[in-house]
C-alpha cells in the first residue's frame, strides 16, 4: 500500500469491492449493512475545521487497509480458481498456461522415430 490517496477514492474502491462480492451472492450491495455503515462512517468523519483530524486519518487508513485486503482476497480466489484443483495436466497444457509451445517432431524423409 504505497499511498492512501483521497478518501473519496478509497470509499469508491470499497463500494466496488462490495458490489463485486454481492454479485456472487445475488444480493444488491446497496441493501447490505456494510454499505450503510461505510457511508455513515465516511460522512461522519469528513474534514472538520480542526488542523489535524486524527479520527478522519485513522478511518481513512483503516478503510484503505481493508480495501487492500478485499482486493487481495478477490484476486487470490481468481488465481486459485484458474490454477488449482484440476488434477494432473499434460506437458502441452502446462506449457500453454505459461505462454510456451512445445517443439513439434520433425517429419519427412530420413526421420526415424
Amino acid at each position: 500500500m504505497a499511498g492512501l490517496g483521497s478518501p473519496a477514492r478509497t470509499l469508491r474502491g470499497l463500494l466496488r469491492e462490495l458490489r463485486l462480492a454481492g454479485a456472487r451472492n445475488d444480493t444488491a450491495y446497496r441493501d447490505t449493512a456494510a454499505y450503510r455503515y461505510l457511508l455513515h462512517a465516511f460522512r461522519a468523519h469528513r474534514v472538520t475545521g480542526e488542523k489535524l483530524c486524527r479520527a478522519q486519518h485513522e478511518l481513512h487508513f483503516d478503510a484503505a487497509t481493508y480495501l487492500c485486503l478485499l482486493r487481495s482476497v478477490r484476486e487470490h480466489v481468481a488465481l486459485h480458481r484458474e490454477f488449482h484443483g484440476r488434477g494432473e495436466r499434460s506437458v502441452t497444457e502446462s506449457a500453454g498456461m505459461v505462454g510456451l509451445q512445445l517443439p513439434r517432431q520433425p517429419g519427412g524423409k530420413g526421420w526415424e522415430p
